[in-house]
C-alpha cells in the first residue's frame, strides 16, 4: 500500500461517521476530497492564546496539528525543544515544509514578502528557489501545478485566496458585494465602538437575508471552513447554525481592536495588512525573524494521523499537545484510543490544548474515566484562553493538566 493509499484511508476514517442517508454519505465524501488538497493557507486558531494557556516554557517538546503552519512556526518564539506537526493533508505539510526551508534560507524581507505580503510578482522565484532544498514530496506539490497554474504562483496572486477557506472567504464576500456591503470602512475603524456600530449596520443584517439564510442551511456550504458533516450537525441544534454563525462574526468584529486582530483582516481584507505596525502571526514578526530562522530546524512535519503517531513515541516524552478541533469529528472508539496514547506519552504536568465548535468539553462521558481522570481540567485557562483567542471561530477553548 502506497503512502498516498494510506493517508486517504486516515483521512475518510477521520471524516467518515456513518450517517443514516445517502446524502449524508455523499457530503463526508465531498468533505474529505477538499480536504486532501490545500484546506488552510492560514491557521485559524490564536498562536497568542495557545502559548499562554499552554505556559510553554523553553526547552518543552510538543506535538500539535500542521494546519497552514502558522502556529507551528510561531511557538518557536516559546524556544521549545521540538515542535512535531502532523496533518493528514499533504497539502498542509508541504505548506509547512515550505515555511521550514524559507526560515532557514531566504532573507527577513524576502521571508516577509512570500507568507505575509504574499501576492508580490518575485515571490514565485523565491519558491522556485526553495526547490532544491525541500524533500522530494513537498518539491513536487510546490513544482507542481493546479487547475492549470504552477503553485508557485499562488504566492503572487494573493496566497490567503487560495484552498477551501480562501474561496469561502471570497464566497463571502461576493455575498456582501451582492447586498451592498462594503467591507473596507471596518478596516479603518478608529476604534472599537466604530467596529460595534459597523457590525450592528452593515454585517449583522446579512444574517437576516434569504440567501444568507438558506446557504447556512446547506451543510456543504459551510465546508470551506472546515466544519464536516458530523460537527455541523453539533453546531446546528435546532436550526440554530445561523445564530452560531452570526455570534461568531459579531466576537471577530467587536471584541478586538482591529489594528490588533490579523484574523480580521484575513476575513474583511483576504490578506495581512502591509503596514509597519501590521498584526501578524508571531513568525512573521519582524523582530522574531532571527529566532525563527535559528530554531526551523526543531519542528518536524509528519504527513499522518496524530493517534498514529503518538503510537510511535516513547512513554512520558512529551509536554504539550494542541489539537485544534479535530476531536469534534471523532467517535467515541477514536477519542479513547487518542487520548490513551497521550495519556501514555505525557510527561508529568503536561497540557492538552484544543478547541470545540459548541460551547462544552465534549470528552467527559465519552472517554473512559480510567484514561480521563489522569487529566484535571482547567476551568479558569480554558476561558481565559477562549477570551484571548483573536480568531473568534470557536465556541470553546480547553485545557487539560496531566496529574501523573
Amino acid at each position: 500500500m502506497s503512502d498516498a493509499t494510506n493517508v486517504t484511508q486516515q483521512l475518510g476514517a477521520a471524516v467518515f461517521q456513518k450517517p443514516a442517508t445517502v446524502l449524508g454519505r455523499l457530503n463526508e465524501r465531498v468533505f474529505a476530497h477538499l480536504f486532501d488538497g490545500l484546506v488552510y493557507a492560514q491557521i485559524w486558531e490564536d498562536p497568542v492564546a495557545d502559548m499562554d494557556a499552554l505556559a510553554l516554557k523553553p526547552g518543552a517538546d510538543m506535538i500539535c496539528i500542521a494546519s497552514g503552519g502558522c502556529n507551528v512556526m510561531s511557538y518557536l518564539t516559546a524556544d521549545p525543544a521540538s515542535v512535531t506537526a502532523v496533518d493528514l493533508s499533504p497539502a498542509h505539510i508541504a505548506l509547512l515544509k515550505l515555511k521550514q526551508t524559507a526560515a532557514q534560507t531566504l532573507t527577513q524581507s524576502e521571508f516577509h514578502d512570500l507568507f505575509a505580503r504574499a501576492d508580490r510578482p518575485n515571490n514565485p522565484a523565491l519558491v522556485q528557489q526553495l526547490l532544491p532544498k525541500l524533500d522530494p514530496t513537498a518539491r513536487a506539490y510546490w513544482g507542481g501545478h493546479s487547475l492549470g497554474s504552477q503553485r508557485s504562483r499562488y504566492f503572487a496572486r494573493g496566497f490567503y485566496r487560495q484552498g477551501v477557506l480562501g474561496r469561502f472567504i471570497g464566497a463571502v464576500h461576493l455575498v456582501g458585494k451582492l447586498a451592498r456591503v462594503d467591507f473596507r470602512p471596518l478596516l479603518d475603524a478608529p476604534d472599537m465602538a466604530a467596529q460595534r456600530r459597523f457590525y450592528d449596520t452593515a454585517i449583522d443584517p446579512l444574517f437576516d437575508k434569504k440567501l444568507v439564510r438558506f446557504l447556512a442551511r446547506q451543510r456543504a456550504s459551510l465546508f470551506g471552513l472546515g466544519i464536516p458533516p458530523a460537527q455541523y450537525d453539533k453546531l446546528a441544534g435546532d436550526g440554530a447554525i445561523i445564530e452560531v454563525l452570526r455570534e461568531r462574526a459579531r466576537r471577530l468584529v467587536c471584541d478586538f481592536p482591529v489594528r490588533e486582530n490579523y484574523f480580521l483582516w484575513q476575513a474583511f481584507h483576504r490578506g495581512y495588512q502591509d503596514a509597519p505596525d501590521a498584526s501578524l502571526p508571531p513568525y512573521l514578526m519582524p523582530q522574531n525573524f532571527d529566532q525563527i530562522a535559528a530554531r526551523a530546524t526543531r519542528v518536524r512535519a509528519e504527513n499522518a494521523s496524530f493517534t498514529d503517531h503518538l503510537a510511535a513515541r516513547a512513554d512520558a516524552s512529551l509536554d504539550a499537545y494542541t489539537l485544534l478541533d479535530a476531536q469534534d469529528w471523532m467517535n467515541d472508539a477514536q477519542l479513547t484510543a487518542l487520548w490513551a496514547q497521550i495519556t501514555r506519552t505525557a510527561r508529568p504536568g503536561a497540557r492538552v490544548l484544543f478547541r470545540t465548535g459548541g460551547t462544552d468539553d465534549i470528552l467527559p462521558g465519552r472517554v473512559p474515566q480510567h484514561v480521563l481522570g489522569q487529566w484535571r481540567y482547567d476551568m479558569a485557562a480554558s476561558a481565559r484562553a477562549f477570551a484571548r483567542d483573536r480568531s473568534a471561530i470557536y465556541g470553546g477553548v480547553h485545557l487539560y493538566r496531566f496529574g501523573g
